[in-house]
């Protein structure tokens, strides 16, 4: 795709990206994105923290004040308080996202479904939180979940677990319509995908008569993911429904091509990055073309793509602050895209995961992951750190 049109924003602009740092911030941050940039340390580190954590070594405050200061708001709701007032001073939202993972009673499900439901009602009425956020394998057994997908046969306890899985999931998106706040339920692997859209599309079907209330998620590195999006738009048309729409790359590659060969099944995944892209793209303009019954979260940390989707609106005539079009990134990565589109005045949200720090580990250890150094390069934002302590000093030395 080749831009040909000038967009009213910059990602180059480190000052915008980076104001709500002081220069200690910003000198912590170069430390703990220099340990990161390295395979070797983040392997070690963290095979380090899991047997830390597994025999009770005192690590938590390390990490607090490292890995989790750095991509969590806080351990609970009242702790994300900074991270929120702090983002809404830039004309940046909120999106609370309880990240515990690993659950595995009813009675944890429940639970969980409680403090989702406790991020709604935080954000009724703020509109520096339009969004909540939910994982259906949060609130309901993985192997449940696939079991309904194949259609195999399921025990009486099974299916009760089901059917008090999709209990609570009406009970999230019905809390979350009346009180008028947006809620996405997350994309997790192919092999129980299915079954989590066709809860989307029931919840959608029942709550988003009027507006789009509950979106689905829809993840551009897999193949079937654009025809999906095509099929959900024309089903919602059919059924007089407004389809909310989160747009995302994808976050399970390897475990879908692991276990895809595992089960001698086609590979579900785009075959290379340039695949993806374009069906990413494709998504925007698909979903810009339909605008009328399409609400949008553009979630990405590519800036080819944020681009693309401020072109778009240019050209469909949709103003910066519309609120059918989010803008989505997560928080302590990609700054330069969030605070420059923010200060443009397109809607910007940041993801800002919270939770007890040893249940937020896995999360956190795939951030760091994210940020390591890929064929001997430095990571994106390790650069863009670096880029703005050179502004800040040659600036200094010029006063």
């Amino acid at each position: 795709m080749t831009l040909t049109q000038k967009v009213p924003v910059s990602f180059e602009d480190t000052a915008t990206a980076f104001a709500s740092k002081s220069d200690l911030d910003l000198k912590k941050m170069h430390l703990l994105f220099a340990a990161m940039n390295s395979n070797m340390l983040v392997n070690t580190g963290t095979f380090f923290i899991k047997t830390a954590l597994r025999f009770r070594l005192p690590v938590k405050t390390p990490i607090k004040y490292t890995l989790f200061e750095q991509f969590c708001g806080g351990e609970t709701i009242a702790d994300c308080e900074g991270a929120i007032q702090s983002l809404a001073s830039y004309n940046i939202k909120t999106i609370l996202d309880y990240s515990v993972e690993g659950e595995k009673t009813e009675q944890s499900f429940d639970a969980t479904a409680r403090e989702i439901i406790a991020t709604i009602e935080r954000a009724k009425g703020d509109p520096n939180i339009p969004f909540s956020v939910f994982k259906v394998t949060g609130i309901a057994a993985s192997e449940v979940l696939e079991k309904v997908q194949r259609r195999t046969h399921m025990t009486d306890p099974e299916i009760a677990s089901y059917e008090l899985a999709r209990r609570r999931v009406d009970a999230i998106c019905k809390k979350a319509y009346e009180n008028k706040v947006r809620i996405f339920i997350d994309g997790e692997e192919s092999w129980i995908q299915d079954t989590i859209d066709k809860l989307a599309y029931a919840m959608m079907e029942k709550y988003n008569k009027e507006q789009a209330i509950v979106y689905n998620t829809y993840q551009m590195y897999r193949k079937a993911s654009l025809e999906n999006l095509k099929k959900a738009f024309h089903y919602a048309a059919m059924n007089n429904y407004y389809l909310g729409a989160k747009l995302v790359r994808g976050a399970y590659m390897e475990k879908e091509r692991d276990e895809a060969a595992k089960r001698g099944l086609p590979d579900p995944i785009q075959p290379d990055k340039e695949s993806t892209d374009r069906d990413f793209d494709s998504s925007l303009v698909f979903c810009m073309n339909e605008k009328q019954r399409i609400s949008i979260c553009a979630g990405s940390h590519n800036e080819q793509s944020n681009y693309y989707l401020t072109v778009l609106m240019e050209k469909h005539g949709i103003t910066p602050q519309d609120p059918r079009v989010y803008f989505a990134q997560l928080y302590g990565m990609s700054d330069h895209i969030s605070y420059n589109l923010a200060q443009a005045g397109y809607n910007v949200a940041k993801y800002v995961p919270y939770g007890p720090i040893e249940a937020v580990m896995p999360y956190l250890f795939r951030r760091a992951e994210e940020n390591t150094s890929i064929s001997g390069q430095s990571s994106r934002e390790y650069k863009l750190i670096q880029k703005e302590l050179r502004r800040r000093k040659k600036a200094q030395a010029g006063r």
